[in-house]
């Protein structure tokens, strides 16, 4: 518990106090208390929602993990994104903090035993090189020990704090009241608007509590101790701050002097003069001791969190798997502390200053929080923190006030501070185009393989796929349901199984009962025979009409079908398949074609083929049903692809590789085959013969799902069933989608929740 404290503490206290003091006083004077005072409180409901849910899913990536588990892998990589450049920018701000007071007591020294210092000593070429030093030096000790090992900075600093607010307190009892009130007036010069930017500006100062949960994977007995130590931390902090800040504001200014005009002439310097107004060059060396120690810490403490982001992220494919990489003996994310080492340096160098160091982050932490009291409000709605040793009280109020909160500080910091909002946007954009471009494919591949293989995870994140079964064929009936189970994923999604009888457009109204009636009668009524023999609790849906490629269409569309299953004849060059290809591109929802002899069933296949021979971005409806047959147990898995026969040893290796991390991502275990020959379906066909299934994906363009020869011919001669997916249209704005209708969702429970009630 006490390392795990002595996180939270170390970047909580201290940096962001002696960085952004100076600021806030500037914008709200001795206000300045109240803004950390109110920010304390708003952090303290954070703390309970993430206490909550950090003690259900003890796992490293924090907020990240979070958003991967109640949203969707999309919006997961949205959030990871911003935090990871959030603690990013903060470790910016700190090593820049860092550099700022060493050069300060640089000077200091300099004067002392050389007379005046050289300019070079307050150049930004020294800044930079110690703020890069810093950053290296704490990385090569988080890479040799998984703390990092810096908890003696984290004592030493607190130990400085302690002795400059008993000096203070001496300072105030032999001070004359009337002169300390005098000091503090006016106490909000600037009225609501300056107290609005104090809290803005250094909402920062009191972040690190969630560093706890961002390494809840590395913590002991995590359901004591994560509550524990964040509640520790920030209360350290806050019985450091606001006494801090009010003795520098009564006693650490000269009779008749403001603290704001003080702080706007001299923000990074205000701490360390008050503390020589009030104790002499011992209080002006213990705050550059102090400061320096805490800067020091709190670097330490955001480039571990940090790390361990990018390191939950390259797990889960949104970040390049390398970053996943430990070290052999130290089982340390050694690719993960350099990428975020690297990246930190790199903006040291581009930001101009502090201020827009601090308000970027504040801005990116408050919305990373905001969206963490929405995922502990969905995941308490959906039952995911119901054996969390930790509940938060008041629900649902304490997400909704904590919540609302941190957004609103967050709007207006992003209006106060336009710069901070570009920061981020500009972040974000770039972070949206690179996970379609390299990250997607793979991070939700393998999110659909776990989620299939993984049932609660999908009731976790509200998803209740229904998934339509048109029954045509009674003899094909029960390889559909199978399918469509198997789609639906048991206890959390639904089967609707749709009979359509056919009429004529001019018989839709006469009177009299459809020849065909009994036929769709005794097709749904096998379907539904089948489905409750092996458990599952089907709906089904009687119509009529003329077209039914049109009518499943519209069926699909009213009730908001996720995945169509349908049954396959030999796709002959004749009338039908035109219509097939329409309703595949139209219909909004994933596309499941099923070949199988009468009376096959996916129980029964028990070794499945999977061929490969393409990027198509059908991969993702494959990876869900392969993840679903793993369940099994029993039922093995090979992975084909096809070569020219001329295809070189290299070329066979990067199509290994490549079908490697396909396996990987869907089945771990499975078998992989590269054969060489210049007629791919021949080739397939034969290899087929030996088992039981094969699962195939349709290539789509960008004029549509493309039903080729390959298909045509497998779905003719294939020796065994097969089953054709095809992924619906998914556009880039997708990525916001399943945040998008959680919030909606969670509104309107709120709304449902109040105590409010319309008059009758």
């Amino acid at each position: 518990m006490w390392a795990a404290t002595g996180v939270g503490v170390g970047a909580i206290v201290g940096g962001g106090v002696f960085v952004l003091a100076g600021v806030a006083f500037a914008a709200a004077g001795p206000a300045a208390a109240i803004a950390f005072a109110v920010n304390g409180a708003v952090a303290f409901l954070t703390a309970m929602s993430f206490a909550e849910i950090a003690t259900a899913f003890p796992e490293n990536g924090g907020a990240y993990t979070f958003a991967k588990k109640v949203l969707s892998v999309r919006a997961a990589f949205a959030v990871g994104w911003i935090l990871w450049f959030a603690y990013i920018v903060a470790g910016v701000l700190y090593a820049l903090g860092f550099a700022s007071f060493a050069a300060l007591a640089a000077q200091k020294v300099w004067a002392w035993f050389a007379g005046q210092p050289p300019a070079w000593l307050a150049g930004r070429r020294l800044a930079l090189l110690l703020a890069s030093g810093a950053a290296v030096a704490y990385a090569y000790t988080l890479v040799k020990r998984a703390t990092g090992g810096g908890q003696y900075a984290t004592v030493g600093k607190v130990f400085v704090f302690a002795v400059l607010i008993v000096a203070g307190l001496v300072a105030l009892v032999r001070q004359d009241p009337t002169t300390s009130l005098d000091n503090l007036r006016p106490f909000v010069p600037h009225g609501m608007p300056g107290l609005l930017m104090a809290m803005g500006f250094t909402f920062i100062a009191l972040q690190g509590f969630d560093l706890v949960a961002a390494i809840g994977g590395e913590v002991r007995d995590p359901g004591r101790t994560i509550p524990r130590a964040m509640f520790l931390s920030l209360g350290c902090a806050l019985a450091i701050y606001l006494p801090l800040l009010l003795l520098v504001a009564s006693v650490g200014v000269e009779r008749g002097e403001s603290i704001a005009r003080l702080a706007a002439a001299q923000p990074e310097g205000v701490i360390p003069l008050a503390a020589e107004r009030f104790m002499g060059p011992v209080g002006y060396w213990l705050v550059i001791v102090a400061a320096i120690l805490s800067t020091l810490s709190a670097l330490h403490a955001n480039l571990l969190a940090a790390s361990r982001v990018a390191l939950s992220m390259a797990r889960d494919r949104t970040l390049p798997a390398m970053l996943g990489d430990l070290h052999k003996q130290r089982r340390t994310p050694v690719m993960a502390i350099f990428a975020s080492t690297l990246t930190l340096v790199a903006i040291v160098f581009m930001v101009p200053d502090l201020a827009a160091a601090g308000s970027a982050s504040s801005l990116i932490f408050l919305v990373s929080f905001a969206l963490a009291h929405l995922t502990v409000f969905l995941a308490r709605r959906r039952g995911g923190t119901t054996a969390a040793p930790y509940r938060t009280p008041w629900f649902p109020t304490i997400p909704a006030v904590g919540g609302g909160a941190c957004a609103a500080l967050a709007l207006f910091q992003a209006a106060a501070v336009p710069d901070a909002g570009g920061i981020a946007l500009i972040w974000l954009g770039l972070g949206v185009m690179l996970y379609w471009s390299l990250f997607a494919r793979q991070a939700e591949i393998g999110d659909a393989a776990v989620e299939a293989a993984d049932p609660a995870l999908m009731r976790l994140r509200g998803e209740a796929p229904l998934v339509l079964a048109p029954m045509a064929n009674p003899s094909h009936a029960t390889a559909l349901v199978s399918v469509a189970n198997a789609l639906a994923a048991r206890r959390v999604g639904r089967v609707l199984l749709l009979s359509i009888v056919p009429v004529a457009d001019d018989d839709a109204a006469s009177p009299g009962v459809p020849p065909q009636l009994e036929h769709t009668l005794h097709a749904i009524d096998d379907a539904l025979r089948q489905s409750f023999t092996r458990g599952h609790r089907p709906e089904a849906l009687i119509t009529a009409a003329a077209d039914p490629f049109a009518e499943i269409r519209r069926v699909a569309r009213e009730h908001g079908c996720g995945a169509v299953v349908l049954g396959l004849g030999d796709l002959s060059d004749d009338a039908g398949e035109p219509a097939l290809v329409h309703l595949i591109d139209s219909v909004d929802a994933d596309v499941a074609l099923v070949r199988a002899p009468a009376g096959w069933t996916l129980r029964s296949a028990e070794r499945v083929l999977v061929p490969v021979g393409g990027r198509g971005d059908q991969h993702e409806v494959r990876a869900r049903l392969l993840g679903t047959l793993t369940r099994g147990g029993r039922r093995t898995f090979t992975f084909v692809t096809v070569l020219p026969a001329s295809a070189s040893d290299a070329d066979a290796e990067r199509a290994r590789d490549e079908i490697a991390r396909l396996a990987e991502l869907k089945v771990r275990g499975a078998r992989i085959e590269i054969v060489r020959a210049d007629d791919g379906a021949a080739a397939v066909l034969e290899r087929a013969a030996d088992f039981d299934l094969m699962v195939l994906g349709l290539p789509r363009t960008r004029r549509g799902v493309r039903l080729g020869p390959f298909a045509r011919r497998v779905a003719r001669h294939a020796p065994c069933a097969a089953i054709f997916l095809s992924r619906r249209r998914r556009g880039p704005f997708d990525l916001l989608e399943p945040l998008r209708d959680d919030v909606v969702e969670s509104l309107r429970d709120v709304v449902r929740a109040s105590p409010i009630r319309k008059p009758r």
